[in-house]
Formats: C-alpha cells, sequence, structure tokens
C-alpha cells in the first residue's frame, strides 16, 4: 500500500471507532417509569439519536428533538432532526433550541432526560438570553473564531450569553439526566463539549468580559451591558460545580479523541509500521505547532533520535488560526502547508491532518495530505507556498495541486486527526 493510501486509511480507522451507531447503545440506561426525552446538538447528534432509536425498547415512551449542522441529517421515527447553522448559529437553530427548553421544562421526576452532546453543538444549540439578538450573537461568535482564541475561551463567552449552556439546561429540568457526550476539546471536560448544557460551568461572566477584551473583540452593546450587568452580580450565574442542580445528572463522555488515535496507532503496526501518540491535546496556533512537529520530523530523519524510521507521529487535539488573510482554509490545511514548508521536500516523509468531522474549517475538504513533492508541484504551478500561507489560502492551495482530503460528513466529531509518516 503507498504512503497515500495508508494515511487515509488511518484517518477512516480513527473516524470509525468514534461511530456513534457503534458506541452509544453500549452506554444506554433502563426506561424510566416515565417519559423519556431525547434532546441533543452537534454534528454527531442525529447519529446519536439514531443509535437510541434502534436500541431502545419498542414499548417504552420515546421522543425528542436533536439538532445537527446542515446536510448531516439521518432519517429517524421517533425523534425529530433538525438542521441549522454551524460554525454561525442561525434562526433555525434558535428556533430548534427553544422548542428542546420547552419540552424539557414538561419533564417530572420519573422520567428521564436522555441529552447527547456532541461537538459543533455550542453554535447549533443557540438560543440568546433576552436582551442579546441572533445578529448580537452571530457578530461575536464569528469575531472569536477568526482572533485566534481557544474553544475554551470561544465557549466561556457563549455560555454567559445562554438560555440553556453551561449547564441552564439542566436547570431547568425536573426530571434525571444522562448526557452521552462525543468530546472534540482538548480535555473532554464536559462543560466545553457544546458549552455543556448539563454541566457544571466553573467560568464567569467577568471571564467572559476578559476573554472579549484579550482579544480586543469588538462588541455590540448588548452583549456588553449583558456580561456587565452580570460581572456586577444583577444577574444569576451559570450553575456551578457541587450546586444541588446536579444531584441525578451524570454527565458520561463516550468518545475521545485519544481512543481514535489508538485504534488509528494499531492500524499502522498491523501493517509493520511503528506508530507512536504525541498526545490528544495538542493546541495552540496550527501554524506554529506545525514547526514544531517539523523540527521532531528533521530530528529522527538525520539522527534517528528519539526513533528510528520507519516511523508514524500520531496526534490529535484542535490547534486554532488567526485569520489575517483573505483566503480559503481552515487549521488542518494551514498547519500541513507550514509542516511542508519548514520540511523544504525532505524525501521519504508523508503527513495527513483531517477533522474528524469531515468538515477544515468552512470547507468541503477534511483536510488533505502532504507528500515529498508537495512544494515543487506548487512551483511548478508558480504558486507561492510562502504567501499563500500568509493569506490563509490554504484550501486553495492543496486544492491546487491535487491534495485536498475530500469526505463526505462523517457525523461523529473527536476532533483533528494528524499522522506524519517517515519512512
Amino acid at each position: 500500500m503507498n504512503p497515500r493510501n495508508l494515511l487515509y486509511n488511518s484517518f477512516k480507522v480513527a473516524v470509525a471507532s468514534a461511530d456513534p451507531l457503534h458506541i452509544v447503545p453500549q452506554h444506554l440506561p433502563k426506561p424510566p417509569k416515565g417519559r423519556t426525552l431525547v434532546v441533543g446538538a452537534g454534528k454527531a447528534a442525529a447519529a446519536m439519536a439514531l443509535a437510541v432509536e434502534r436500541n431502545w425498547p419498542k414499548r417504552a415512551k420515546l421522543d425528542g428533538i436533536v439538532i445537527t449542522r446542515y446536510d448531516h441529517s439521518l432519517p429517524t421515527n421517533r425523534v425529530v432532526v433538525y438542521e441549522a447553522g454551524h460554525p454561525i448559529p442561525d434562526k433555525r437553530g434558535e428556533q430548534a433550541a427553544h422548542k428542546i427548553l420547552m419540552e424539557v421544562k414538561q419533564l417530572g421526576v420519573e422520567d428521564l432526560l436522555l441529552c447527547l452532546v456532541s461537538g459543533g453543538g455550542s453554535s447549533l444549540l443557540s438560543l440568546p438570553l433576552p436582551g442579546i439578538s441572533m445578529n448580537d450573537l452571530k457578530n461575536v461568535t464569528n469575531k472569536l473564531l477568526r482572533c485566534g482564541a481557544t474553544i475554551q475561551e470561544i465557549n466561556t463567552v457563549r455560555k454567559h450569553l445562554s438560555i440553556v449552556q453551561g449547564g441552564r439546561l439542566a436547570e431547568s429540568c425536573l426530571a434525571p439526566i444522562l448526557a452521552l457526550i462525543i468530546s472534540d476539546v482538548n480535555g473532554n471536560e464536559p462543560t466545553n463539549v457544546a458549552s455543556g448544557p448539563c454541566a457544571p460551568d466553573p467560568t464567569t461572566y467577568q471571564d467572559a468580559l476578559a476573554v472579549l477584551e484579550c482579544y480586543q473583540i469588538e462588541k455590540p452593546k448588548s452583549v456588553i451591558k449583558l456580561l456587565h450587568y452580570g460581572a456586577e452580580g444583577r444577574l444569576s450565574e451559570t450553575p456551578k460545580p457541587r450546586d444541588i442542580v446536579f444531584k441525578n445528572i451524570e454527565n458520561r463522555v463516550i468518545a475521545t479523541s485519544h481512543n481514535s488515535l489508538v485504534a488509528a496507532g494499531e492500524f499502522f503496526r498491523g501493517k509493520g509500521i511503528p506508530a507512536v501518540i504525541l498526545g490528544d491535546s495538542v493546541s495552540g496556533e496550527a501554524k506554529h505547532v506545525a514547526k514544531v512537529y517539523a523540527a521532531l520530523v528533521n530530528e529522527i530523519r538525520q539522527y534517528g533520535h528519539p526513533w528510528k524510521p520507519p516511523i508514524v507521529l500520531i496526534s490529535g487535539g484542535e490547534t486554532t488560526v488567526t485569520v489575517n488573510g483573505n483566503g480559503r482554509g481552515g487549521r488542518n490545511t494551514e498547519f500541513l502547508l507550514s509542516l511542508a514548508i519548514e520540511l523544504a521536500g525532505a524525501r521519504k516523509i508523508y503527513a495527513l491532518a483531517c477533522d474528524t468531522d469531515g468538515i477544515d474549517g468552512l470547507e468541503n475538504n477534511a483536510g488533505a495530505i502532504v507528500r515529498p513533492d508537495s512544494l515543487f508541484r506548487a512551483e511548478q504551478l508558480c504558486i507561492d507556498s510562502t504567501a499563500v500561507l500568509a493569506n490563509n489560502d490554504t484550501y486553495t492551495f492543496f486544492k491546487q495541486i491535487g491534495d485536498l482530503v475530500i469526505s463526505s460528513p462523517t457525523r461523529t466529531n473527536v476532533g483533528d486527526y494528524r499522522a506524519i509518516m517517515i519512512l
């Protein structure tokens, strides 16, 4: 098998290990005496809901609402699936989130709320607090996504502009709650996946203000007013750890980046190539992270230290991109082009970086692949790789040289997957 195919197949293995249809059934509880309401949000929400339906007793009461990204729906019978905007929230998401909240408020103590949470849920489950319009929320979200803020920082702001996130959905529910979580965030803390609708929130209104100040985000007046009111104690805070509201609530993480990295490592070893997992929580500016990886690759290639070739370096997590240009791209293609520039056409080195949800940034690709001749082929097309990176136009770069990885929606999401093969 050639290196390109090996890398691509390893990505498919990583994604398959996080398939909700296989993972969710083993975590389902027994039906309660009353009604089971299924709610959820995220790129995996439809697949998770379908898994529940297929494995729930037919005579047990079950219905619900989940929200997923456009083109991520699946046919369900008992749970209604809504599609909405991601990564920028929209009116459809707001309307669906309102319906979820109204249904949750009707539950009693003999019912069960089964909450299906996955990456992408923060924008999909968007129900702003009174005084915050959807346009205001869109404005702030868009600026936070472009400034290089971490997902934890972005979610700190989102939770304090929302009626349902930061544990507030749980606060509205009288029934016991089981939240099944497919994590796409570093650390796998439930509060950071879909902004933790059923999880305690350790952050505050003041923390949200600090994030906006740190990145010098121009803020709508309504957002500033609300966050200052909250910081002054004039609005109730999100429920915190050890709050009594969480007495009958379990947040259970059922799929993580690390599990997918382990599966990919076993795949490579099965092909006779040693693999090392460098971490499942890599973060930082994508192009800077790539420089660190390039330095490690060169150490291995030149000195056989700390591992001798052949070797595959596998990692997960979620990097960030500070958008300074006007090009098209995502964090995975940004990482790869920076890596290729640093490696400068070194022989026998191949790399793949893809998002396990099948979408890198706002484009139609999961990521891309770098080969030893990637920069040479770009030069033949008169492409200035350094200028492309500065313009954040990495999608266009890999499209022009034919090395994009195009994947249909995977309907799961455990963060990014990177594999660097040194032969």
